[in-house]
């Protein structure tokens, strides 16, 4: 007999995600689910199956997205087919609210009662559970799971020091988006169109680096008498359009990747951001208070006029660079007759690309009793016959990780964005290849409050001008902060 819960309330978008899709999105934006509710009944209780009785797999999900009605129905429909596939599996649906679904889970993990499988869930989602997540390798190996469907560097991006605690699923790359027009009024080249390419600039050959996009942003921004912010007599105070905007990237772990790569930020209990990481800080700061700026300051960046945050899709910036989920959010500026296209990242100061990869997937609850049976029931739900049941169907919206199925994801984005270009899609696939192992949402102890630490530390460069800010003994402070919460 099949148990399903139905609990069906208010979705929180994912964490930090504003009205308009705003604010800084942790994970991809999900779709707010209908407020009706259903009756709730207590979980299944996971016992070990008679002789020749099928085992039970609970699936849980809440974390993320999934409790919409709408979704539930095909998830539902999910259950169910596997069901009638699998005579030696029940697959049994949990459905919590997502504003529940934390303490709910905690709670039946604490009695040892913990579901099987649990997602979609992003990273910054699973850190509240680190070190609750089965190592797949053994299964992996056993069961002969074919992991070449998957770019390699999203099967490294769930590698961690307990093993390889997840497979992808629903992918969002980065990308620099940037604004066609704006670079032909400025007489600019655009971004490469492809990885490797060089760049065109005063009618030279140059490295696509950050170097480069910085001169680039500088001659983008521009003031209300129509000077960018390299020439004589621009006016700072009178930013009409700036070069770049780290849409909805605001955060140290985020931009700090960007610029200067991937880092294990925590080493034997303290603090270990690189010195790079500093100076990618540095960097953005200067981006906003700078004798150049290129950037927008957080109160500009707030202004109604840009956009109150959302400052690409207001027509504001010339270039952002932000995951594919963003392309939620550009209705705005689509509807009014803009078009954007998407370019390859710049290289960093180390030679390589660094870029970002938001990711959701499922996991599996090392506690589980049954772990080969619930990977079996997680390569479903992640691979062709879930793909088809819930992503396909638009159950959950993103770019799954298998390549033979993207089509479908990026047809629906130019239904929506007629003008994209395929070699702007092509980008936006390559840019699987460059996952920030480890991810920017990485665990952290006391996960929450030190990345809203470092939150802060990023909030503050954004709204202090040079002469009340001390960078160095705000970066010291941050590190001295950090400490003490990881030591909690």
């Amino acid at each position: 007999m099949k148990k399903l819960l139905y609990v069906l309330s208010l979705l929180i978008i994912a964490s930090m995600v504003l009205a308009a899709c705003g604010g800084t999105p942790t994970e991809a934006p999900v779709e707010e689910p209908a407020a009706t509710e259903a009756p709730v009944e207590e979980p299944v209780a996971t016992e070990e199956p008679a002789a020749g009785e099928a085992v039970t797999i609970r699936w849980f999900v809440g974390l993320g997205t999934g409790t919409d009605a709408s979704q539930v129905e095909l998830e539902e429909a999910v259950v169910a087919a596997f069901n009638e596939s699998h005579d030696n599996i029940e697959l049994v649906l949990e459905i919590v609210p997502y504003d529940s679904a934390r303490d709910t889970l905690s709670t039946q993990i604490a009695s040892g009662n913990g579901p099987d499988i649990i997602g979609p869930v992003g990273v910054g989602g699973s850190n509240a559970f680190y070190g609750q997540w089965l190592d797949l390798t053994p299964y992996i190996e056993e069961s002969g799971f074919d992991l070449s469907v998957f770019n390699p560097a999203l099967v490294e991006f769930y590698q961690t020091e307990e093993g390889q605690v997840g497979l992808p699923f629903l992918v969002f790359p980065a990308a620099v988006y940037y604004i066609p027009s704006m670079f032909d009024e400025a007489g600019l080249a655009y971004p490469p169109s492809a990885y490797g390419e060089k760049y065109t600039l005063d009618d030279a050959e140059v490295d696509w680096n950050w170097d480069t996009f910085t001169e680039v942003a500088k001659r983008l921004t521009v003031d209300t008498n129509g000077n960018n912010s390299t020439d004589d007599g621009f006016d700072a105070a009178n930013v009409v359009q700036v070069g770049y905007s780290p849409q909805w990237q605001t955060h140290v772990n985020y931009a700090a990747s960007y610029r200067s790569g991937a880092a294990s930020i925590v080493a034997d209990g303290k603090s270990a951001m690189p010195d790079s990481w500093k100076a990618a800080m540095q960097w953005y700061y200067d981006g906003m208070y700078g004798d150049q700026p290129y950037m927008a300051t957080g109160p500009l960046a707030a202004a109604p006029e840009f956009g109150n945050g959302n400052l690409f899709n207001s027509g504001k910036a010339a270039m952002a660079i932000t995951p594919l989920w963003y392309t939620c959010c550009l209705g705005d500026f689509a509807t009014a007759g803009g078009e954007f296209q998407a370019g390859a990242l710049p290289v960093g100061d180390d030679g390589e690309i660094h870029g970002r990869v938001d990711a959701d997937t499922m996991r599996i609850w090392k506690g589980t009793k049954n772990p080969a049976e619930a990977f079996e029931v997680l390569t479903y739900l992640i691979g062709p016959e879930g793909i088809e049941g819930l992503v396909l169907t638009g159950a959950y919206s993103g770019l799954t990780a298998i390549e033979e199925f993207q089509a479908a994801y990026f047809d629906g984005l130019k239904e929506r964005y007629p003008f994209l270009s395929d070699e702007s899609i092509a980008v936006f696939v390559a840019g699987l290849s460059y996952a920030d192992a480890p991810s920017a949402e990485q665990y952290q102890p006391n996960w929450n409050e030190a990345f809203a630490r470092q939150q802060t530390f990023f909030d503050l460069l954004q709204n202090t001008p040079p002469d009340q800010l001390d960078f160095e003994a705000e970066w010291a402070k941050m590190v001295e902060d950090l400490d003490a919460i990881y030591a909690k």
